[in-house]
């Protein structure tokens, strides 16, 4: 049989891999065309089309290409009401979850494109290896969504982490940002290798990489009770524990964090941002899969495994947040304060999935918690992503949009702006304050439904509300250094000698300020479509 009879009846679907592969591939579109796009753009750098046809068109289609394949694939589980779907033999999944993840970092791909656009950041010179680079991290963020093997969780996270090591160091010339890129490469290198170690036992372990079958092995190991007195139950928890290292370090969760403030300050406030979000958004994403596939199976949850997890992470989101909040009151560098926010904020959300696994802790038992409790909990935490993306990314843009004009990232540069820009001052104070949590802004009630979800788990233990009492009190203690950053900005008084700042509404920079920050008021406004979008992804576990 020839070549072409061979590729017809693959295309035909001849056979159970092929209509496998071809299955799989097809609902594999969007991370394919933005691979695509990726080929486009170094095609165009080795011929020289890059001087001839900017490279950002290259991305910004790519990724409007990609998210429409998405939203067909959204569309179509919404309306079929499909099951999930196993790709390529079970190393990933196609589900609600993971398509709402996909379309979610593609969604912000466009944005940030289009941000480094009216930014400047990278020039021409250097735009395709810049725009290479961020569609490529992406691209392993989607890996990491849609992940359902122990390998492609590896994968998803180093092919995520390796291009954002090099756009940490992209400003040429400058010691600051290369020291940046040199920290967050030792420190990455450093979780990779001890979270290999820890997928290698617990692969070993169980003799299984497979999501699915990860929760039945280990439901067998503590059979008798989760207790670590027995060899194999010690070497489950070193794995699970091991694991958490990259999962903590790509969060920038205390104390896996170093490494963060300094790669905010020293990267552009465009990688930054890009950074704040999507590494956030895919690890999240991840860590929720990898969390229900450990502690339970058809063959039922490990309740002692998903009780001491939830209050682990309680613990972990506990210390995260206090200290990011309180690192953040002393800095006098914009990008560094935001990255300390970012740590706290990373606290806020793994609240979520600390009362998730709490809430799970019931199954089976005569006070369980319901699926619909459950399920509120993960909406939460995407309700809390989809609104931190657009307050997160107007107060990063601001930043980039006021260092074009005055060559600075200092606190004490933004005096009095609001004289001279009154739509970043005000657009910079709208996200400041939604980040604090503040009615009727996006943040409240991304915070609110957080918070509920940690409510519904307080019944479960008494610990919980340790957690929601300190969830509280940090909101109460961030309104100190986001305040004092607004005031700064409305309120004082701009030096005479300081460099001027303009920023007309009807400016294509001004309109993508004004879009921004409008989705903030907007999500905290009209929050039932966004809600009913969340909760359908997150029933693709229940």
């Amino acid at each position: 049989m020839d070549f072409q009879s061979l590729f017809q009846q693959f295309l035909s679907g001849g056979g159970t891999l092929q209509a496998s592969t071809y299955r799989s591939l097809v609902l594999f579109l969007p991370e394919l065309i933005l691979c695509g796009s990726i080929v486009a753009m170094l095609l165009a750098r080795l011929t020289s089309l890059d001087k001839c046809i900017p490279t950002h068109w290259f991305a910004l289609l790519g990724s409007l290409g990609a998210f429409i394949a998405v939203l067909a694939q959204f569309w179509e589980l919404s309306i079929d009401g499909q099951p999930s779907t196993l790709l390529f033999t079970g190393l990933a999944v196609h589900d609600e979850f993971s398509v709402f993840f996909r379309g979610f970092l593609l969604f912000f791909l466009v944005f940030v494109v289009a941000l480094t656009v009216l930014s400047g950041i990278p020039d021409q010179e250097d735009a395709p290896d810049f725009y290479t680079l961020l569609c490529g991290a992406v691209v392993g963020m989607m890996v990491m969504s849609s992940a359902n093997h122990l390998l492609m969780l590896f994968l998803g996270i180093e092919m995520a982490s390796v291009p954002s090591y090099a756009m940490t160091g992209f400003l040429k010339g400058r010691r600051q940002s290369s020291e940046a890129s040199l920290k967050f490469v030792v420190y990455g290198a450093g979780a990779a290798g001890v979270m290999l170690f820890g997928i290698s036992l617990l692969a070993g372990l169980t003799g299984t990489a497979e999501f699915g079958l990860l929760g039945e092995r280990l439901h067998s190991i503590f059979a008798n009770g989760f207790t670590a007195s027995h060899p194999e139950a010690r070497i489950a928890i070193l794995a699970l524990l091991m694991i958490s290292v990259g999962f903590a370090f790509k969060l920038s969760l205390v104390p896996f964090h170093f490494w963060c403030p300094d790669a905010f300050e020293g990267a552009p406030a465009e990688v930054a941002g890009f950074l704040s979000i999507a590494s956030k958004a895919a690890a999240f994403a991840l860590l929720v899969r990898l969390c229900m596939s450990v502690t339970g199976s058809a063959a039922g949850v490990v309740q002692g495994l998903s009780l001491t997890m939830g209050l682990g992470l309680g613990t972990l989101a506990i210390i995260t947040a206090t200290f990011g909040n309180m690192a953040a009151y002393s800095q006098t560098n914009a990008k560094r304060m935001l990255a300390y926010s970012t740590i706290a904020h990373a606290g806020y959300m793994l609240m979520a999935v600390s009362a998730l696994l709490v809430l799970r802790s019931t199954t089976g038992s005569e006070h369980a918690a319901s699926p619909e409790q459950m399920k509120q909990a993960i909406e939460g935490l995407l309700y809390y992503l989809a609104v931190y993306m657009f307050m997160n990314l107007g107060a990063f843009s601001i930043i980039a949009l006021i260092r074009n004009q005055t060559f600075s990232e200092e606190i004490d540069d933004y005096k009095g702006l609001i004289q001279q820009a009154p739509l970043l001052a005000v657009g910079m104070a709208i996200c400041l304050f939604s980040l604090v949590g503040i009615p009727p802004l996006g943040g409240f009630y991304g915070k609110f439904f957080i918070f509920a979800a940690v409510f519904d788990a307080t019944r479960v233990h008494w610990f919980m509300w340790v957690v929601l009492a300190a969830g509280g009190f940090n909101t109460v203690l961030s309104l100190f250094y986001y305040v004092r950053l607004a005031k700064t900005m409305c309120m004082d008084v701009r030096p005479v000698d300081a460099r001027q700042v303009s920023m007309p509404s009807n400016s294509p920079s001004g309109m993508y300020v004004l879009l921004v920050c409008g989705m903030v008021l907007v999500l905290g406004v009209i929050i039932q479509p966004l809600s009913r979008v969340a909760n359908h992804a997150a029933a693709a576990f229940f």
